[in-house]
Formats: C-alpha cells, structure tokens, sequence
C-alpha cells in the first residue's frame, strides 16, 4: 500500500511540512508503479510528486501475495492508509469481492478515484478519512486488513489496536513499518520479511482455524 514515509524532525527544530525534518532531503516517488497481478497485470498507477510518498515496492508486493495466494476470491479487504493504492489496488485485481481504501489527503484519493475510473474497479470503495478515526467507527469485518501508516508518525500500535476489532476470526492483518512491530495480544506473526529499511510481516490470531 504506497504511503508518506516520513522522517522526525529534530526535537530542537520546528517540524517541517509533512513531518520532514529541516534540511533533510525529501523521498519522491517513482512516478507511477504497476501492477503486478490479476486481471490488471502491468496496469500502471500514478505516484504523486508528494513528500514522502512510498509505494510498497514490487518486490514486497510479489512476496506478500505468494503468502496470501494469488487469488483473493471473496475476500474483503480493508486498505487503511492507501497512499498510492498500491495494495489496494493489488488486491482488487486479484478478485477480492470487496476492497475499501482510506485515505486522507485530497491529491491522493483524487488520484485513487482517477485510477478507480479508468480501471472500472467497481468492489473498489474509496473514502477520504482519517483512518484511526474510520476504523474505531467502523463495524464491518475483514479478512485482510493493510496497515501502512505514515513511518515518522508512529502509528503502528495504535493502528492495530483499531484493526484488531474489524477481523475476522480466521483473517490477517499486514504491517508495513521501519522496525519490527510487536503483533498485539492474541496474535503472532504468520509471515514476515524485510526489504532493506522496510520490515514487512502478516499477522493472524493465535488460535486461527486456518492455522
């Protein structure tokens, strides 16, 4: 799921627009990515010129969904920091039935409506939000759930404190991060790899049927 990979600010500095530390220069975007399975194979999806923003790469796309199977047939799928759209967008054209992407700022959901348009990705759903916010007030359930927060914001924890609730017994949860993440109580880690500075790792609950 492509996001803001934001670096702190020096404590003795005001922060930076977008959390980027003063003088540090900012991570661009490599300006659209593909995607790289299902029905939309090598489709292209655009990568703002934002600060930051950090599309999962292909590699960690390829080995996220040889975990998962390549197919997500009936799956609902939760896209909670969609960024770019990366993960989202992998999932939908790998069949899931439904895949809601939430995002919170305007240039990027515009540009996941665009992509959604041009694709006619119809179990797409899009919202602008914040998405602790959208989580704690949602009542639905998952099966997979992407959290992809913003790395300087920290939001790892609280992330997946707000996940927990939204997943289905025998479902899963991937945490993109810079560090290693904790799962939280009643889960472990299923999977997990790491792609120079980016740790990535599925999680599910210890007593899943599945496992």
């Amino acid at each position: 799921m492509g996001k803001r990979d934001e670096r702190r600010a020096d404590a003795s500095r005001p922060a930076s627009p977008r959390g980027i530390a003063a003088g540090t220069p900012a991570a661009r975007g490599p300006g659209e990515i593909r995607i790289i399975g299902g029905q939309w194979k090598r489709s292209k999806l655009p990568v703002p010129d934002l600060p930051g923003l950090r599309p999962t790469s292909d590699r960690i796309r390829e080995t996220l969904f040889n975990w998962l199977g390549q197919t997500l047939s009936g799956w609902r799928v939760l896209d909670a920091f969609a960024g770019s759209g990366a993960l989202g967008f992998e999932a939908a054209s790998r069949d899931a039935a439904e895949v809601v992407m939430i995002e919170r700022e305007a240039a990027l959901v515009d540009g996941l409506r665009a992509s959604q348009k041009r694709l006619q990705a119809t179990t797409l759903v899009i919202h602008r939000a914040n998405a602790l916010n959208w989580m704690t007030a949602c009542a639905d359930r998952f099966d997979l759930i992407f959290l992809d927060p913003p790395f300087a914001d920290d939001l790892f924890d609280r992330a997946l404190a707000a996940a927990v609730p939204l997943l289905k017994d025998d479902g899963v949860i991937y945490v993109e991060s810079p560090h290693e993440v904790a799962p939280p109580a009643g889960f472990t880690t299923w999977r997990q790899g790491r792609a120079g500075a980016v740790h990535y790792r599925l999680l599910r609950r210890e007593d899943n049927p599945a496992s």
